[in-house]
């Protein structure tokens, strides 16, 4: 029984082991042709530094402190589970403690923690095919994958992802890594950058998880409701549009007004990262239209039934729209008062703009400018 007590709520190395298991292979390549991917993406990396500091007027000391990995499939699925793991660890050890005051906690955690950890690594295995590159903000640095040493994250490429999307939409591969990394490498630039921000991003979401009171089995049917979808093991009738995201387990005011806050910093960086990759990728990028609109294509487009299922379920549909609405906010802050105006916006805390400025970047342009020469 002592094991047993001791048992996680998520058995989280048997999510690894599970999406390893499960993972898609990549596209075919010779040990040449992938060697030369991985060096090519590191040389791109490195560019895409100048390309974007220059571009957004952005610097920051802690650069070299956040190393760049390029990875494969099951490379990406360890190094969230690390991720996950760390931010996820207050809510967890909440819920355990929790558990072990119900009747037959223990056992049922036990057995529960098991069934997490495959769900959990089904969920990531298909995942681990769609997600080009990544900043990883909150990564515990391990001896395979390392990270910043003073809080600092690191940058994820997933090389075989990019090759097999550059051959989907049969783009000029050269140029199509390079666009991908300015796009990364803005991510890595917004948080070395600004000091301030993974501090205050990482105390929204505890805050958010501080307050979440609902029972454990709860939150842990919310990622079963995202395996069988993934598996089509779902009763007739409760896919699709019935579907629910993995977010919508809030239950409180408080949560819902700081899920609000998140999902503006969201839009924020997301859409600036897409301004900057559309900025810099003309002087750069020669067959950067072609990229753009393919991919955008791509994007509308989506998949299968069960992929839309899924991203709804899991939000992602959500930061799909955090694109576009983030980087429209970007674009008419820069079109009214120029990118040393707009960065005001990396300020503090409260100069980030609300959930209703992205959708109206005027209002935010009136508070932070405005105000300031009142």
């Amino acid at each position: 029984m002592t094991s047993i007590r001791g048992a996680e709520m998520v058995d989280w190395n048997l999510a690894v082991a599970t999406a390893t298991r499960l993972v898609r292979p990549g596209p075919e390549a010779s040990r040449d042709e992938a060697r030369a991917v991985v060096a090519e993406l590191r040389r791109h990396a490195k560019a895409s530094e100048e390309h974007v500091r220059g571009f957004t007027r952005m610097g920051g000391d802690d650069l070299h402190d956040t190393p760049v990995l390029v990875v494969d499939r099951p490379g990406w699925v360890r190094a969230n589970v690390a991720g996950f793991r760390e931010i996820l660890k207050p809510l967890l050890d909440k819920m355990q403690e929790r558990r072990g005051n119900t009747p037959g906690g223990a056992v049922l955690g036990a057995v529960g923690g098991k069934v997490t950890g495959v769900e959990l690594g089904m969920l990531l295995s298909f995942l681990s095919s769609r997600v080009l590159g990544q900043y990883e903000t909150f990564a515990p640095a391990t001896r395979e994958l390392p990270a910043g040493q003073n809080g600092g994250g690191r940058l994820l490429l997933v090389a075989p992802n990019i090759v097999h999307v550059e051959r989907e939409l049969d783009v000029q591969p050269h140029d199509f890594r390079l666009w991908v990394c300015l796009h990364e490498e803005t991510h890595r630039t917004q948080f070395t950058a600004v000091p301030w921000l993974r501090d205050h991003l990482e105390g929204e979401i505890q805050s958010f998880l501080g307050e979440t009171e609902v029972d454990p089995m709860t939150v842990l049917e919310r990622v079963r409701e995202a395996a069988q979808s993934l598996t089509g093991s779902r009763p007739e009738g409760e896919e699709g549009d019935e579907a629910r995201s993995i977010v919508e387990i809030v239950q409180t005011p408080a949560q819902r007004e700081i899920l609000g806050r998140l999902t503006a910093v969201m839009s924020l960086l997301e859409g600036h990262a897409d301004f900057v990759m559309d900025g810099v990728g003309p002087a750069v990028v020669p067959s950067v239209a072609e990229i753009r609109e393919k991919f955008q294509q791509r994007r509308a487009r989506g998949a299968s039934r069960l992929d839309l299922a899924l991203r709804k379920l899991l939000g992602l549909d959500a930061k799909l729209r955090q694109y576009r609405d983030g980087e429209r906010f970007v674009r008419a802050v820069v079109g009214e008062v120029g990118m040393d105006g707009f960065n005001r916006v990396w300020t503090s805390p409260n100069t980030l703009p609300t959930k209703s400025e992205i959708a109206k970047p005027a209002d935010w342009v009136a508070r932070v400018h405005r105000k300031a020469e009142s």
